[in-house]
């Protein structure tokens, strides 16, 4: 009988995994720009409205979407956060942030090499120390509506992924 393997630590399902969505009020707004374009253009006539009015709140909508649509993962044993893949041993302990303390690390108490996955419409976050000695970066700022869950998710896989495996 062919030995069955278990999938990998970093294909396993996902431990934490959040969409970070932009607001309604940002749709809203796509849609306000495409009536603004149609207006700019009605002395031109009707269907050059209607063009400016259709092409501007899809331009407007894609960009929306573009940037709201960005996943913060813990899969395996590894971090995924928009474009950034870390593993879990090249980072510290998570550190939750309330809306204060996310302001804070996000103003003045901002270092210019973190790395930040930064979403305005998103009060709270996470902080999360690099401690790889070879990377510059002194740490990871996750903006996340579920600072307390990401931190536990961080944690726990963590603990996980330092256990020693055993032997196949």
């Amino acid at each position: 009988m062919p030995e069955q393997s278990s999938p990998s630590p970093s294909m396993a399902a996902p431990r934490y995994e959040e969409q970070l969505s932009a607001p309604r009020s940002w749709w809203a707004m796509a849609g306000g720009i495409g009536v603004v374009c149609a207006l700019s253009l009605v002395p031109l006539g009707t269907p050059a409205a209607l063009g400016a009015l259709v092409l501007g709140t899809v331009l407007a909508s894609i960009v929306v979407s573009v940037y709201g649509a960005v996943r913060v993962r813990v899969l395996g044993d590894s971090l995924v956060a928009g474009q950034a893949r870390l593993p879990l041993w090249a980072l510290g302990e998570p550190e939750p942030l309330d809306q204060e303390q996310a302001l804070a690390w996000r103003t003045h108490r901002a270092d210019p090499r973190a790395f930040l996955l930064l979403r305005g419409y998103v009060r709270t976050a996470v902080r999360v120390p690099v401690t790889d000695p070879e990377d510059p970066t002194p740490y990871l700022y996750l903006s996340t509506r579920r600072p307390e869950a990401l931190s536990k998710a961080l944690v726990q896989a963590s603990r996980e992924s330092a256990q020693p495996r055993e032997p196949r």
